[in-house]
């Protein structure tokens, strides 16, 4: 009986560590560490963090580290109410008006200076799960006025009352349907700017990615703020900059530093796509042929890396991209009314001035 025991013992561990090193294999991707360098210039000069951020920061750190003791569906609403209620309360100079994109729930953001003509998709962050157009209209009101353009911003499916996959066909409806619509009616874009943040960066990149293999119109420009680019997990800031991430790294460290097998499973089982398909993963796709691209990112994120090897690759397949870095900040600084924004938006303004200025879709250089 012993012996039985033993065998069916030893034949439980072999299989369970036949199953973990199925999982790394077929889920990681492989090694992106030559794109780590260049490192690139921190583009922030202040030397010291502002007033305003320090306070931001603060408010948003009390809230991650003292959430409310609710059911895990109940905090969920209760992070989705608030982040559209804060969205809500920015005193946006823009027009909101209402959208429908194919079934999907939008809004059109438009300033006083917006040309119908010249459009934005943007979309939103908030870890797949939530945010919406509401939550971003701090970021959406001034794109708007620094793009002279008419933003669209989606309210893409979230998980986990829906799959990953319908998330990415929404953007791709919305992107199709921008060309051809605008605030007021059927017109074809002058002018096509594709913009996200955080995990909404991760699809603006894959949706880029989409409308280049269709063979549709490609965006004159792309600008992502803080986007997560693999879903592997490879990067080795994920785990560097645990302690120095504000607003992720006490919800998102924990499975950035896990066991590879445990946290592959994890992502896995969250997008039910396998992590290392560019679907997910931008950074692990042919970075070819895309449209002039400007990332933000901060030098004190988890995600920094996600950046610095998506910039690098996407250069060295010969499209263009910059990489700017701000130290101290947030994970997504722009949607904070602080002086660092104020900074990172003048700089999307030149990136924008210099490719998506005119109504040609033709790559300018600039910066």
């Amino acid at each position: 009986m012993k012996k039985m025991f033993l065998v069916i013992l030893v034949s439980l561990i072999a299989l369970v560590t036949a199953a973990l090193l199925t999982i790394t294999f077929a889920f990681s991707s492989k090694d992106h560490s030559q794109y780590d360098s260049p490192r690139h210039q921190v583009t922030g000069t202040r030397s010291s963090e502002s007033v305003e951020h320090k306070t931001a920061a603060r408010h948003i750190a009390l809230g991650i580290t003292e959430p409310p003791q609710v059911s895990r569906k109940e905090f969920l609403q209760l992070m989705r109410t608030q982040f559209d209620e804060r969205g809500q309360a920015f005193e946006a100079t823009s027009e909101i008006r209402r959208a429908t994109v194919n079934g999907i729930a939008a809004e059109w953001v438009i300033a006083p200076n917006a040309d119908p003509n010249r459009r934005l998709l943007y979309l939103h962050g908030g870890g797949y799960v939530m945010g919406s157009a509401k939550s971003h209209r701090p970021i959406t009101s001034r794109l708007s006025e620094i793009s002279n353009s008419a933003v669209l911003a989606i309210n893409y499916r979230l998980m986990p009352e829906n799959s990953r996959l319908a998330g990415i066909e929404d953007c791709r409806t919305a992107y199709a349907w921008l060309l051809e619509n605008g605030p007021d009616g059927l017109s074809n874009a002058n002018v096509l700017i594709v913009a996200g943040d955080s995990s909404g960066g991760n699809l603006a990149l894959s949706t880029i990615a989409w409308a280049r293999d269709s063979g549709l119109r490609a965006a004159n420009a792309v600008v992502v703020l803080s986007p997560q680019t693999d879903a592997t997990l490879a990067s080795p800031s994920l785990v560097r900059n645990i302690d120095t991430d504000v607003m992720q790294g006490s919800s998102f460290g924990p499975i950035a530093k896990a066991p590879k097998v445990f946290s592959l499973a994890i992502s896995f089982l969250m997008n039910r796509i396998n992590p290392s398909n560019p679907l997910v993963s931008p950074l692990l796709g042919d970075l070819s042929n895309l449209p002039p691209t400007l990332v933000h990112v901060s030098a004190a994120e988890m995600f920094l890396d996600d950046a610095v090897r998506y910039v690098n690759k996407a250069n060295a397949y010969g499209s263009h991209a910059v990489l700017q870095v701000w130290p101290i900040v947030m994970h997504v600084w722009h949607a904070f009314q602080v002086p660092e924004a104020d900074e990172a938006f003048a700089e999307i303004d030149k990136f924008l001035a210099a490719h998506a200025a005119s109504a040609s879709n033709e790559i300018n250089d600039g910066l």
